[in-house]
């Protein structure tokens, strides 16, 4: 009877480890996503918004 030789990992390793790393990164992405949005994106947003009311063009707010 023949050995297996059981050095290194198989394909279904690897998809459990992608599986996890995957997990992982949507869970930070759900809990810190607005926190992000909110600090680096919506102060950009509105001063933008701002520069373009002033000039005639475009909306007044990142809602709009």
């Amino acid at each position: 009877m023949r050995s297996r030789d059981e050095h290194g990992s198989s394909a279904v390793e690897y998809g459990l480890l992608i599986a996890g790393i995957a997990a992982v990164i949507a869970t930070v992405v759900f809990l810190l996503g607005s926190t992000v949005r909110d600090t680096l994106f919506d102060p950009g947003c509105d001063d933008l918004a701002g520069h373009m009311a002033t000039s005639g063009g475009g909306p007044s707010s990142c809602q709009e």
